[in-house]
């Protein structure tokens, strides 16, 4: 999938898109959010830990975190740039 198929996906599904990025070396602690999360990495990287399991993605994955998921967000020195999908959760 690329950025393009990315966002026409997402917002076919009734999310917003936007671009955003986090700071090299950043480790936020696990946490949960009110809305459906969609991500789609354009550059560098970020690992999610759900629980025991440990996720890295890189230019070109996504991943989905339904609303109430609790996660840690992790970025190494490369920092990520990427695109977040954002809809309010849905049952």
């Amino acid at each position: 999938m690329d950025r393009a198929e990315f966002e026409a996906d997402v917002r076919r599904e009734g999310y917003e898109v936007r671009e955003g990025k986090i700071e090299p070396n950043v480790h936020r602690a696990a946490h949960a959010h009110d809305f459906d999360a969609r991500l789609f990495v354009l550059e560098g990287s970020i690992t999610l830990v759900f629980g025991a399991d440990r996720i890295t993605y890189g230019p070109g994955d996504s991943c989905n975190v339904p609303a109430g998921t609790m996660h840690e967000e992790h970025t190494e020195a490369d920092g990520v740039r990427y695109l977040a999908g954002r809809r309010p959760a849905v049952n």
